[in-house]
């Protein structure tokens, strides 16, 4: 049951085939037994165990909430959540409770969903491997894979297993790492440069970010206004779609929000004819540091729209050399002025130094901050300054405007969804991700996917095979702003085509038939 698609799981929930309690047990049990990967900093199993009899007798009485009911889910601990801790992962914020929950996060909770727990990050979502949080990184599940230790196996020169774990992506590692593992069936993560699809590639998951102003900000703790948007980690489009429907939709408290387009309940459709489809291919993606195994998979990918009869063209995104400087500018420039609530008196950690405030507004923001933070923190008020502010933050403006507009542009000229890789490479040991600083860890990860950030896109990676060493590999589909249901629906078209295997962790599972019982028999495979 557990290795079962959401939807899946929620038929078998109307068929009382298994109770909301039953489910509930399996998943808490099964975080538990994989509380090594450090997935989740907070299990909130007595309110979980409540949440499950409550939908239980809504089942007993014909009353179900919908395909969410019953279902457990995870949330990143950057999004507010009532009587439950938000940490952001820093010391800033350790025992802090938050008296309201997040718009998404209650309303999943209207459709009957289970709040499994809080997941790990990188501290206030600044990273690209959620490494370096105070609660310590979190572990890739694949590096536990059946798939990955035979390759291993095979490669004499294979270092101690122990020491040589993967890293998850970031900075929603933990929500990555706890669907990878089959403690829920979908996890909140943010995406504010790539930090849902980031970690859904490596973790050989779905993960979408919305279009910006479909889903309500409200409640996530916020990193870079302009830029930040929930996302959705699932195992398969389809749950990720259910998922949107719930979370899409104007919000009163967060004015960034539009009008829902999204028709609930969102379905949907089976895509049979791809002969109308124009699919483009940024020339500017194909960069030096780009894998060949990557490579070669995006062009398979290519070929095989091409092969059903759509329209592959290469299109130009003349501005996207400029796009990680641009994104480093506007990014720390808004992280200096949201970090800037953090003074020890209003809530959050507060030193003991009362010597004077400024004194004790020092020594709280040294001591809750780490190095990362700290440092963006400078660069950003360096690039506030009044002599500074016309040479770099209105000239990033600038920069991102004509960043949006090759979007724009590349969409008006009939290209309908654009096709590049998510990440450079599979995910990589932990050792060998450390050895280079945060900065430039998240320029080289996020390479591919910050612009689509700072044009308000919406964008989904999909795992389309299993690497040479036994790992995913993922691909990125973008599409026009406000058009996440046609982007889905090429994106569910897409991935019935490749035959992606699910993880095997019979380590870890009392049972695993119940995972290989959903494993993916595709009509093409991309590694053929």
């Amino acid at each position: 049951m557990l290795g079962r698609t959401l939807r899946e799981v929620s038929a078998a929930l109307k068929q009382g085939q298994i109770t909301p309690t039953e489910l509930c047990q399996k998943c808490l049990s099964l975080i538990k037994k994989t509380k090594f990967l450090n997935a989740y900093i907070t299990v909130s199993e007595e309110v979980a165990l409540k949440q499950a009899e409550e939908s239980e007798k809504r089942y007993k009485n014909g009353q179900s909430l919908g395909d969410l009911d019953g279902i457990p889910i995870a949330v990143k601990d950057n999004f507010s959540t009532s009587g439950i801790e938000t940490t952001c992962a820093s010391n800033m914020l350790k025992g802090y409770i938050p008296p309201y929950n997040a718009t998404v996060v209650q309303k999943l909770l209207d459709q009957g969903a289970l709040l499994m727990g809080k997941t790990n990050l990188d501290e206030f979502a600044m990273g690209s491997g959620s490494t370096d949080g105070v609660f310590g990184p979190v572990k890739n599940p694949w590096s536990y894979s059946k798939q990955y230790r035979e390759k291993r196996k095979q490669n004499p020169h294979s270092k101690n297993e122990d020491s040589d774990w993967l890293i998850t992506g970031g900075s929603s590692g933990g929500s990555a790492a706890a669907v990878s593992a089959f403690t829920c069936y979908a996890a909140l993560g943010s995406d504010t440069g790539g930090s849902t699809r980031n970690p859904a590639a490596h973790c050989g998951l779905v993960g979408f970010k919305p279009s910006y102003g479909l889903v309500s900000r409200h409640g996530l703790i916020p990193l870079v206004n302009s830029m930040d948007v929930p996302g959705i980690l699932t195992r398969c489009v389809d749950d990720a779609a259910i998922v949107l429907g719930a979370l899409a939709g104007p919000d009163p408290r967060d004015s960034t929000t539009v009008h829902d387009p999204i028709n609930k309940p969102f379905m949907l459709p089976s895509l049979a004819d791809v002969s109308k489809l124009c699919i483009g291919i940024p020339k500017e993606y194909l960069v030096p540091e780009l894998s060949s195994e990557v490579q070669s998979l995006w062009s398979k990918a290519a070929d095989l729209f091409e092969s059903e009869g759509a329209k592959v063209i290469e299109v130009s995104l003349p501005h996207t050399s400029y796009s990680i400087v641009c994104y480093h500018v506007l990014c720390t420039s808004e992280v200096a002025s949201n970090m800037a609530r953090f003074d020890g008196l209003q809530y959050g950690h507060r030193c003991d130094i009362d010597v004077s405030t400024e004194a004790m507004y020092a020594a709280t923001r040294r001591e809750g901050f780490n190095d990362v933070v700290r440092g963006r923190i400078l660069s950003g008020n360096y690039f506030l300054l009044k002599e500074n502010y016309e040479n770099y933050f209105v000239k990033a403006q600038k920069v991102r405007r004509l960043i949006a507009n090759d979007f724009v542009n590349v969409f008006n000229s009939g290209v309908d969804v654009l096709l590049t890789p998510t990440t450079l490479s599979e995910a990589v040991p932990y050792l060998e991700f450390i050895k280079e600083d945060n900065r430039t860890r998240s320029s080289q990860d996020d390479i591919f996917t910050q612009a689509v950030n700072m044009a308000g896109l919406p964008a989904v990676s999909i795992p389309v095979a299993l690497s040479n060493q036994g790992l995913p590999i993922g691909l990125q589909f973008i599409g026009r702003a406000f058009c996440d249901q046609q982007l889905l629906t090429v994106a569910k078209w897409f991935e019935k085509q490749v035959e992606f295997p699910v993880i095997q962790l019979q380590e870890l599972m009392d049972d695993c038939s119940a995972v290989l019982e959903n494993e993916k028999l595709a009509s093409v495979s991309l590694k053929q």
